[in-house]
């Protein structure tokens, strides 16, 4: 699990390519349908990146990462982070060439899809209409679209290239080698376009073919029914609502014509359906399901109990966790929207959401409170909280306060910041047991260290059983 340090230094250069010609009219592309997706810094590191390309040509000069850190006032971490959206959305292909002392990049910026490719997408288009609602939705399609000329009295009267244009044979032109080498592309050099941007997907390696083949009896329908587009297809969706191959099977059933084949649209039409009857009619949101990797540790395998306790919560996602810490159950519909608007309003990392949620769940007799948790969670992005280590020694640190805000989310009254909490809350398992202004004898170090690793050992077995 590497570290943005380890593949991205201020002193590595960099040069700007674009695959194609980027247009004024990708800017509205980029800022209404891509940018509510990704954030704003992603959008600013693009069009930063556009910036540097001189008008209608295709590369720009070397710099160093250090220059674009100080036009954007961002740290590498960010800008690393920022990059690695980029390219998950398509908009960015990196590459890159180790030298001696340093790293040179090319940073390949890909124009975006047109607003009929991405609102007909069947994965972008829903992650969207989730984030900015209907009306917002709504809106974006009326703004990107035009009406039809649909009016039957008006007949097309254009002529054809052939009625107005003929090919003249008296004057031939000797074609020799030389002509031929003016009239084709020389191998070094290549036209300045407009490429055609690639959609996304998933791919298929997320997604066990030889299950759902299996499932299927080929007198049903034929594995030659599943065309790169269809496979390309269902890795998208199951991606999307989170469909295993098992569930998958009677989706496809549901999706073939007469003709033996699968209808791509009626696979997206049985596939939703699906999601919105298995969760009350509401569709998918774009989400990290576990820690980013940029935020995991460096270390390879955990090795003391506390370094498995903070692999577990990076590699875990928030509702796995509810659903472990509660045997097996699955969380009420209360507990996943107030996991989902930590995730979302207060931008916390999935890991991070669950060091608080194990600190709540422990500080309020295993019950999740709205407020309580969300006011833990805002001061925790305030601090720009984004790792699991960050987040437990915050929680070590603030203890106290975290206590008196219990306290006073329990009498249903403002905190008294001057009254001094009763201690009688369990703690993390994580937590030193110590306070910091005691000073305990040797024994005591040495009965704290032992419970400690007791209560680690105890909630792994648990959350592992």
């Amino acid at each position: 699990m590497t570290q943005h340090w380890q593949e991205l230094l201020p002193i590595d250069h960099y040069v700007v390519s674009a695959n194609g010609i980027l247009h004024e009219y990708d800017r509205k592309i980029l800022t209404f349908l891509y940018q509510p997706l990704v954030g704003a810094s992603c959008l600013s590191l693009y069009m930063t990146l556009w910036a540097e390309l001189e008008e209608n040509r295709l590369w720009s000069e070397s710099h160093s990462h250090h220059s674009i850190m100080n036009f954007m006032d961002m740290n590498l971490k960010q800008i690393y982070e920022s990059r690695l959206k980029l390219e998950g959305i398509g908009l960015l292909k990196t590459f890159v060439k180790k030298e001696e002392e340093r790293r040179s990049f090319v940073y390949e910026l890909q124009p975006p899809l047109t607003p009929e490719q991405f609102l007909l997408d069947g994965m972008l288009n829903i992650y969207l209409y989730r984030k900015i609602g209907k009306t917002q939705f709504a809106r974006i399609k009326r703004f990107f679209s035009e009406k039809k000329l649909n009016d039957p009295e008006f007949m097309q009267v254009t002529k054809p290239f052939q009625d107005v244009f003929s090919s003249n044979h008296s004057n031939i032109l000797s074609y020799n080698d030389e002509t031929k080498n003016d009239l084709v592309e020389s191998e070094e050099d290549h036209f300045i376009g407009r490429q055609q941007p690639g959609r996304i997907k998933a791919e298929d390696v997320h997604f066990n073919f030889e299950l759902l083949f299996a499932g299927l009896h080929e007198n049903l329908i034929s594995n030659t029914a599943f065309t790169k587009r269809v496979k390309e297809a269902i890795s998208s969706l199951a991606f999307l609502y989170g469909i295993d191959a098992i569930q998958m099977k009677n989706i496809v059933i549901s999706a073939i014509t007469e003709d033996n084949e699968i209808n791509i649209e009626e696979l997206r039409k049985s596939a939703r359906d699906w999601y919105q009857f298995e969760h009350q009619d509401k569709l998918p949101l774009l989400i990290e399901k576990t820690q980013p990797v940029i935020y995991q540790t460096a270390k390879q395998e955990p090795v003391t109990r506390e370094e498995k306790l903070i692999h577990y919560f990076e590699t875990t996602s928030p509702l796995q966790f509810l659903r472990d810490i509660g045997g097996g159950s699955e969380p009420s519909k209360a507990d996943v929207k107030i996991i989902e608007d930590v995730l979302f309003q207060q931008k916390l990392t999935p890991g991070v959401v669950n060091v608080l949620v194990d600190n709540v769940l422990r500080k309020t007799d295993m019950k999740l409170t709205k407020n309580y948790v969300e006011k833990i969670a805002s001061h925790w992005a305030r601090k720009n909280i984004k790792t699991v280590t960050e987040a437990m020694e915050l929680a070590k640190m603030e203890h106290r306060q975290y206590a008196e805000w219990a306290e006073g989310n329990k009498s249903g009254n403002k905190t008294n910041y001057k009254k001094k909490p009763i201690r009688t809350e369990v703690l993390p398992d994580w937590f030193d047991n110590e306070e910091k202004m005691e000073k305990p004898t040797q024994s005591k170090k040495d009965e704290s260290a032992e419970s400690k690793k007791q209560e680690i050992d105890e909630m792994l077995k648990k959350l592992r059983s």
